[in-house]
């Protein structure tokens, strides 16, 4: 059905996205229109969300309904619901629209604290933006909780970068001990603000902390294309994938017990990536496969062998053969 589905995207398909469950698949155009897809090959809901192209399109948790952000070329976000009136077919209703102002959104994603619903968005200039969302069953009603540079240094002067995109993830661990956590990376012409990062909110004074900094130090400040955090499932550390220039990153970041409970970084492997930039990454439910998509209009499985040796394991050449 997935094939079947995005086969008949259109050229004119900017950018899409699973929900949560795999089974509802939303398409954004060049045109500004955005597409739900169901069971069925034809959209099941198709209406005019911006003006301009979409380039990213996000899908809020399950616990929210069906709901999707839509980051558009023009710099806006756009948050939509789907709503249902009796007797009649379910309509996408518009609920918040976020401006830039003299920076464009360049991403978005959610996170989930308890009973918490956060988004982050990314900024052409460097800055990050934390929201919070103040009523479950509004969906209009956010505060601004913490804005961010995506330094390490918070007293560092490095002017405003240029940033062509953002990369988000956020730990999809929830625990009441968890504490919220998201990476982000930047396609920028400053490095300081490219390399990827983990901030942590400390609950003690209610902010946000640049908690670590992923990549070794020939490679800091390397170009980010893409981030992605695998779910954990009874592992004592997370891994998270990042991919630049250089190849897909793969990182293990745990707690050492010998240095104060400070957290420690692993470059695990370096898989090579794709002829040309990595697009995207994204992994399975069990956190055990990396699927990775490129310009070079490939689609990548990776997996880890008994050993932890990480290797290629499919590829899906989109042009139309199989291996």
């Amino acid at each position: 059905m997935a094939d079947r589905q995005v086969a008949q995207l259109g050229p004119g398909t900017a950018c899409c996205g699973w929900n949560h469950c795999g089974r509802r698949l939303a398409a954004g155009a060049i045109d500004g229109t955005v597409s739900v897809y169901d069971s069925q090959p034809s959209p099941s809901s198709r209406w005019q969300a911006h003006e301009h192209a979409i380039v990213n399109v996000v899908w809020l948790p399950p616990d929210y309904g069906d709901a999707i952000a839509c980051v558009c070329a023009d710099g806006t976000l756009s948050l939509w619901e789907e709503v249902a009136e009796d007797d009649q077919l379910p309509s996408w209703r518009k609920c918040k629209v976020f401006e830039g102002g003299n920076s464009h959104i360049l991403s978005v994603q959610f996170g989930l604290l308890l009973s918490s619903l956060k988004m982050v968005t990314a900024y052409s200039d460097g800055q990050v933006k934390v929201y919070e969302l103040l009523d479950s069953l509004e969906l209009d009603k956010w505060q601004l909780q913490a804005e961010l540079q995506n330094i390490t240094d918070p007293v560092s002067r490095n002017g405003k970068p240029a940033c062509i995109s953002a990369s988000i993830a956020w730990s999809p661990r929830r625990g009441e001990s968890q504490q919220a956590s998201f990476a982000v990376g930047f396609n920028s012409d400053s490095p300081h603000f490219n390399s990827c990062k983990i901030w942590e909110f400390e609950e003690a004074h209610q902010r946000w902390l640049p908690l670590i900094e992923l990549g070794s130090v020939e490679d800091k400040g390397d170009r980010v294309h893409a981030v992605a955090w695998a779910p954990n499932i009874g592992r004592p550390y997370e891994i998270i994938a990042v991919a630049t220039s250089k190849g897909i990153a793969v990182w293990h970041v745990g707690f050492n017990p010998e240095s104060e409970c400070r957290l420690s970084t692993e470059s695990v492997a370096v898989l090579p990536g794709h002829n040309g930039e990595v697009w995207q990454l994204e992994w399975d439910m069990g956190g055990m496969t990396l699927a990775s998509t490129g310009s070079d209009g490939m689609v990548k499985l990776w997996q880890a062998n008994l050993n932890g040796v990480w290797h290629e394991q499919a590829v899906l050449d989109c042009n139309g053969s199989h291996d």
